[in-house]
């Protein structure tokens, strides 16, 4: 997709964004913009490419530098392109003193791929990332939405059986997680 591209969301996309928008008082529309880069990378394949964050400007009424700023900042949004089924491992002091880094070296050596890389089939990324909040837990990994904890080499095998065949991206958001707020 070239960065000259005009993206059009669907129907139902669009209305829910503008749903969120009129959620923040005239003048802060631009608070929408986490929840906007959610729905967007969950309606765009899983990741943000330059002409969807372009979009999501133009929806705001802001600069697109404004939207590079905050989707780039923050490790759940993925500016290239990522696989079906994204593993990210906690890497930080209860995870890795629990075995987190054990548990990426064996999910690296199950799919063939290194931290940061995707499956050549494009069914597997897998990241490190900072503490996703579960140290009581540890070690512990996300996919999507869903958090996995008290991880063993079998219940990673079992996790990674379970989402080989999957044909849709793993999301943090859909559609209805923004309806209720």
């Amino acid at each position: 997709m070239s960065e000259t591209e005009t993206i059009k969301f669907s129907a139902e996309t669009e209305a829910l964004m503008k749903s969120i928008i009129t959620r923040y008082p005239e003048g802060k529309h631009k608070s929408a913009l986490l929840p906007l880069l959610h729905i967007a990378q969950a309606d765009t394949d899983g990741w943000l490419s330059v002409p969807v964050m372009n979009r999501v400007a133009e929806i705001l009424n802001i600069k697109p530098i404004e939207v590079y700023e905050v989707a780039s900042f923050y490790s759940m949004f993925h500016l290239e392109p990522v696989g079906n089924c994204l593993i990210e491992v906690c890497r930080t002091s209860s995870c890795w003193l629990r075995g987190a880094y054990d548990i990426v070296q064996h999910i690296e050596n199950r799919l063939g791929i290194k931290d940061g890389e995707t499956t050549p089939d494009g069914k597997f990324s897998l990241r490190t990332v900072e503490c996703l909040g579960s140290c009581g837990t540890a070690p512990m990994l996300q996919i999507g939405e869903t958090y996995h904890e008290n991880l063993t080499k079998e219940k990673v095998d079992a996790l990674l059986e379970e989402n080989k065949s999957r044909t849709t991206h793993s999301r943090y958001v859909d559609h209805t997680t923004f309806r209720t707020l």
